[in-house]
């Protein structure tokens, strides 16, 4: 644990921590996609709509020998505890860095570096106020007004009448696509995947898993206010 904490002291293992729970979080969040997308599986009419049985499997996972909730609200903690090492880390190094900045006789960061940084910074704000929104709206439903419990799909449907609501759901997820983009192009420089044949990969890579969780985000709202995804 002594070594733990020494490395973590360093500038490298708090980029280390960052990228290790940002993995973890993007596992999350492609994960969160796929199951949001059973919104548009076909459904015969005859028992739950695939995204309630989803929603039902969730909550029931590990049951019996766990409590009803139990794995999840497991997943859950894992993942505030990723989400506080994340933003605990970037915190600490930007402070290092701004502190390094303050006393390196004024030079200037490349431009490009300085707006991935800013960008960096404002999307994970942005994300976080979100993540608070979206709990309180689709999990909650304490701002949600016609919530009821264990209707995902129709929640979900409710939920993204307003073009306000849909509107706000597509910033952050561009938010987020973009956080994503410069998080995974800079995750494999700290994890030490810089030789060559894995360079010419790392824009492509981040590109793709971005724009690819972008889409699959956004065509839930876009497709309840097109009138494709409609009340049961």
């Amino acid at each position: 644990m002594r070594r733990v904490m020494t490395l973590y002291e360093s500038s490298i293992g708090k980029k280390v921590a960052m990228a290790v729970s940002g993995l973890l979080l993007v596992g999350f969040v492609v994960g969160h996609m796929l199951g949001n997308l059973k919104a548009f599986q076909p459904w015969d009419g005859v028992g739950m709509h695939p995204l309630d049985a989803y929603g039902e499997y969730l909550r029931t996972l590990g049951y019996p020998v766990l409590p009803e909730y139990g794995l999840l609200w497991g997943v859950r903690l894992a993942l505030l505890l990723a989400i506080g090492v994340h933003i605990t880390a970037a915190f600490q190094l930007w402070r290092q860095s701004r502190s390094a900045r303050s006393s390196s006789y004024g030079k200037a960061r490349p431009q490009v570096f300085s707006y991935a940084s800013r960008t960096m910074r404002w999307g994970g704000v942005i994300i976080l106020f979100f993540v608070v929104y979206h709990l309180l709206h689709m999990t909650a439903g304490t701002v949600h007004p016609d919530f009821e419990y264990g209707a995902v799909y129709q929640n979900l449907v409710a939920g993204f009448q307003s073009p306000l609501i849909v509107a706000v759901y597509l910033i952050a997820v561009g938010a987020l696509s973009l956080h994503l983009y410069h998080g995974i192009w800079s995750v494999f420089a700290t994890l030490g995947a810089q030789n060559p044949k894995v360079e010419r990969w790392r824009r492509p890579v981040a590109a793709l898993v971005s724009g690819g969780l972008f889409v699959g985000y956004a065509a839930v709202p876009l497709a309840v206010l097109a009138g494709i995804l409609g009340p049961l």
